[in-house]
């Protein structure tokens, strides 16, 4: 069985589970590479455009994929 012709698209940002700290934060990676922490949705936005990439929705998993979490999660659970 070949995999030709299947392909799972990866987001260009992934925003990883919220890790403790003070305050907590999320490990965000674009391209598959770590380009900061945020600490809430505007973090996100500001590194995502200092890319040159325009979120126009937080919930377009071909955009953005939030692991462990939501855009609302910021503790840590």
């Amino acid at each position: 069985m070949t995999e030709a012709g299947l392909h799972i698209s990866r987001p260009r940002i992934m925003v990883l589970g919220v890790q403790p700290g003070n305050p907590p934060f999320r490990i965000v990676e674009i391209d598959g590479e770590v380009v900061g922490e945020a600490k809430s949705i505007t973090d996100v936005l500001e590194t995502a455009a200092a890319f040159g990439i325009s979120i126009h929705d937080l919930d377009d998993p071909d955009v953005i994929r939030w692991v462990g979490g939501d855009k609302f999660t910021w503790t840590v659970r």
